[in-house]
């Protein structure tokens, strides 16, 4: 599974609000709900949030191995 955590983390740290990232349509309101549910989200969102958080797609996410 992949965890979008650390993207709320950087957010928070960098002063970047919600509604920042939905004005400035860097993420759409679709992708925003995956990613707080940790659903799949495309590259084109990870490099819009790399571009806006002056980051790596690493800053922002986490693989977690599932529990089999």
């Amino acid at each position: 599974m992949i965890k979008y955590d650390k993207t709320f983390n950087l957010m928070k740290q960098k002063g970047i609000s919600t509604y920042k990232i939905r004005k400035e349509n860097i993420v759409s309101q679709s992708a925003y709900t995956k990613m707080k549910h940790n659903g799949h989200i495309d590259t084109h969102t990870i490099e819009r949030l790399c571009k806006a958080m002056e980051c790596q797609p690493g800053d922002l996410m986490e693989y977690i191995p599932d529990e089999d």
